[in-house]
């Protein structure tokens, strides 16, 4: 799989297949999301390449992936949809369908706010967000998932940068973490939400995007149940994603 050098400190690892309108995948696993979700509930690659052009690209800094850079605290969020879009400019890519998993959801919101229109629909698959019930639950976790896999991977990086950083990107957030209520309210991209229960994925946020977001609908739940209810919600993806194809695509 291809490199993108984005500038002298970060180089980008990302994966490019097929043709057709771009489908930017976001896989799941947190910080620690990668080009291919190998626990992910269904590959979109194999579901949708013969259809879209799909890409994906290693998160900066993910212990499993190859993507570098550095840990930049003050942008945190930002970082991750700066590399996003630098990718997708240097592959040509203007306007795109997007389908996240788990941190794949406020990524997604980070780019409507950086990039308006660009986006032309957008799934939500096991959205991450702030449990009301636990809003420690997203520091705790990749304080003690990702951060010692990252720190092994680069010791020049202090434990006070990794806190320094985690506490930026989770620490007093709430909803999806990058934008307001207020904003999904205005967002009139079409939304597909497909929901989960854990602690990562509160139900209680993927119950009200689809409220709040003016185009926005829900698929089936639980959908990852069963092998059946998980083809069932890919159908709803697919079906989604011809609705809202531009015309002439």
């Amino acid at each position: 799989m291809p490199f993108f050098q984005k500038d002298r400190d970060v180089r980008l690892h990302y994966r490019d297949e097929s043709s057709g309108f771009p489908l930017f995948v976001i896989y799941g696993g947190g910080l620690n999301s990668a080009v291919t979700y190998p626990v992910g509930p269904f590959d979109v690659f194999e579901e949708f390449k013969s259809e879209y052009r799909c890409i994906s690209m290693d998160l900066r800094n993910s212990p499993v992936g190859q993507s570098t850079g550095p840990l930049d605290a003050d942008l945190a969020w930002d970082a991750h949809t700066g590399d996003q879009l630098a990718l997708l400019d240097h592959l040509g890519v203007k306007q795109f369908f997007v389908i996240g998993f788990c941190i794949g959801n406020p990524l997604i919101w980070n780019l409507q706010k950086h990039a308006p229109g660009r986006i032309v629909a957008a799934v939500s698959a096991q959205p991450s967000g702030i449990d009301p019930r636990d809003p420690m639950f997203l520091s705790r976790n990749n304080l003690t998932k990702w951060a010692p896999e990252f720190m092994a991977k680069r010791p020049d990086v202090s434990s006070e940068a990794v806190e320094k950083f985690l506490e930026r990107m989770y620490r007093g957030k709430e909803f999806v973490l990058t934008v307001s209520r207020d904003f999904v309210r205005n967002c009139q991209t079409p939304l597909l939400v497909l929901p989960d229960d854990v602690p990562a994925h509160p139900l209680a946020v993927s119950l009200e995007m689809p409220r709040l977001a003016p185009n926005g609908q829900q698929s089936l739940y639980p959908w990852k149940d069963t092998p059946e209810n998980i083809r069932l919600a890919v159908r709803h993806v697919r079906t989604f994603f011809k609705a809202n194809r531009p015309a002439g695509i």
